[in-house]
C-alpha cells in the first residue's frame, strides 16, 4: 500500500474509533460524571451531529486551504476534541468535546479520498477508496475493543488518550508521507455550492443515504435480533460481530475491485443481493447456524457498497468533489440516525424485531430503484452523446 494511501488510513482508523469506542465505555462514563446511560449516549449523537453539521460547513469554510494546511488543521482540530474529551471534568463539556471532535470528521474522510484519489493511477479510483475505507474497518473490529479494553483497566480517560495517541502518530505521517499540494478548491463558495444544482450530484447522495438505511437499520439491532430472534447466548455477540467485521474488511475489498470494473451495474448488483439476504435472513431468522453465515454476508456486502457509492460521487461532482463527499458523509449520517428512529417504529408497531429484516429489504430495494434509474440516465445521455456522457462512460 503507498505511503501516502497507508497515512491517511491511520488517521480514518483514530476517528472512527474516536466515534465508535464510546458505546464500550459507556457504563464507565455514565458512573463516573454520575449521569444516566441514557445521557451518557448523546455523547454518540454529539458526535454525530459535529459530522452532520461539520460536513458541508467546514468544508465549504476550509475549500480554499492548501491541501497540506488543511489536512494538518483538521486532525489538529480532532486530536483536541479528544484531549479535551480526556480531560473534561463535567458531563457538558465532555459533551462539547465530542461534537468538536466530530466537525472535522466528514471533511478529513472528503479531502483523504480526493486526495487519495488523485495520486491512485486511472481506473483504480474506487480500489483506492476501498484502501481508505479499510481504515474505518479496522478502527470498528480492532480499535473499538481495544480501547474498550483500555478504559476498563485503565480508566475511560485513557482510552481517549489513546486515540489522540493514535492520531498524532497519523499527522506525523501526513506530515511526512502526504505530498503538499494547493487547495482542492480555487472558486468561489457560491461555485462550489451550485455543484448540488446537478441532479446526477443529488442521485448519488441520495443513493447512499437510501441504500444504506436497510443495512445500517439491521446493524443498529443486531445484538437483539442475534440474541432474542436467533437465540444466541449474550456472549455471542463479541464473535458474532467479529465474524461481521471480517465480512466487512473482505467486501470492502470486493466492493473496490468491482467497481473499478464497473461502477453502476457492481452497485446495482450488490444491492439486488443485499436486498435477497436480508429476505433470506428473515425466513431462517431463528436458526442459528444459518444467521451466523448471513451475518458475514451482510459484513460483506454492506461494506461491498461504499467504494463505489464515493466513486459515484466523486464522479459526478467533478466541479467540487470534495463537498460533495463531505455532504455525502453527512448525509449517510442523517441517514443512521433515520435507521435507528424508523427501526425502533417498526418493532413498536406490533410487528416484533424480526419484522426489521423485510422492512430493511424494502429500503434497499428503494436504494436499488435509484441505482437502475442514475444508469439509466447515464445510457440515454450516451445515447444523446452530450458533454455530460463523457464522465459516465466507465459506469456502464
Amino acid at each position: 500500500m503507498p505511503l501516502p494511501v497507508l497515512s491517511l488510513m491511520l488517521v480514518v482508523f483514530s476517528l472512527t474509533t474516536g466515534e465508535f469506542v464510546i458505546a464500550g465505555i459507556l457504563p464507565d462514563v455514565a458512573a463516573d460524571l454520575s449521569v444516566s446511560i441514557p445521557a451518557a449516549g448523546l455523547l454518540v449523537t454529539a458526535y454525530a451531529l459535529g459530522m452532520i453539521v461539520g460536513g458541508p460547513v467546514v468544508t465549504v469554510v476550509t475549500a480554499r486551504l492548501a491541501r497540506g494546511t488543511l489536512l494538518t488543521g483538521l486532525i489538529a482540530v480532532s486530536l483536541v476534541g479528544n484531549v479535551a474529551s480526556a480531560v473534561a471534568p463535567t458531563y457538558a463539556l465532555l459533551l462539547g468535546a465530542r461534537f468538536v471532535a466530530g466537525l472535522v470528521v466528514a471533511t478529513f474522510f472528503a479531502v483523504a479520498i480526493t486526495t487519495a484519489v488523485s495520486m491512485a493511477p486511472e481506473g483504480r479510483q474506487a480500489s483506492t477508496v476501498a484502501k481508505l475505507v479499510l481504515g474505518m474497518n479496522l478502527g470498528i473490529i480492532l480499535g473499538t475493543p481495544i480501547g474498550t479494553l483500555i478504559g476498563q483497566n485503565l480508566g475511560w480517560r485513557t482510552t481517549f488518550v489513546a486515540v489522540a495517541a493514535v492520531a498524532t502518530a497519523g499527522l506525523l505521517a501526513v506530515l511526512r508521507f502526504v505530498p503538499a499540494g494547493p487547495a482542492l478548491a480555487t472558486g468561489s463558495v457560491v461555485g462550489e455550492l451550485r455543484v448540488f444544482a446537478n441532479s446526477d450530484v443529488r442521485l448519488a447522495i441520495a443513493l447512499t443515504a437510501v441504500g444504506n438505511v436497510g443495512i445500517v437499520m439491521v446493524f443498529s439491532y443486531i445484538t437483539p435480533l442475534l440474541t432474542d430472534v436467533a437465540g444466541f447466548a449474550a456472549g455471542a455477540i463479541p464473535v458474532l460481530l467479529l465474524v461481521y467485521g471480517t465480512g466487512a474488511v473482505l467486501g470492502n475489498f470486493l466492493g473496490g475491485w468491482l467497481s473499478d470494473k464497473a461502477l453502476m451495474p457492481s452497485l446495482i448488483g450488490i444491492l439486488g443481493v443485499l436486498a435477497g439476504t436480508l429476505v433470506v435472513f428473515w425466513m431462517v431468522s431463528g436458526i442459528r447456524p444459518a444467521a451466523a453465515v448471513l451475518t458475514f454476508a451482510l459484513g460483506v456486502l454492506a461494506f461491498a457498497l461504499i467504494p463505489g457509492m464515493q466513486a459515484r460521487v466523486l464522479t459526478t461532482a467533478s466541479a467540487a468533489p470534495t463537498l460533495a463527499v463531505a455532504v455525502n458523509a453527512s448525509g449517510f449520517q442523517l441517514a443512521a440516525a433515520f435507521a435507528g428512529w424508523l427501526g425502533g417504529q417498526v418493532i413498536s408497531s406490533g410487528l416484533g424485531l424480526r419484522s426489521i429484516y423485510p422492512a430493511a429489504a424494502a429500503l434497499t430495494v428503494a436504494g436499488l430503484a435509484i441505482a437502475l434509474y442514475s444508469l439509466r440516465r447515464d445510457h440515454q445521455c450516451l445515447a444523446r452523446r452530450t458533454n455530460r456522457c463523457r464522465t459516465y462512460a466507465h459506469d456502464r
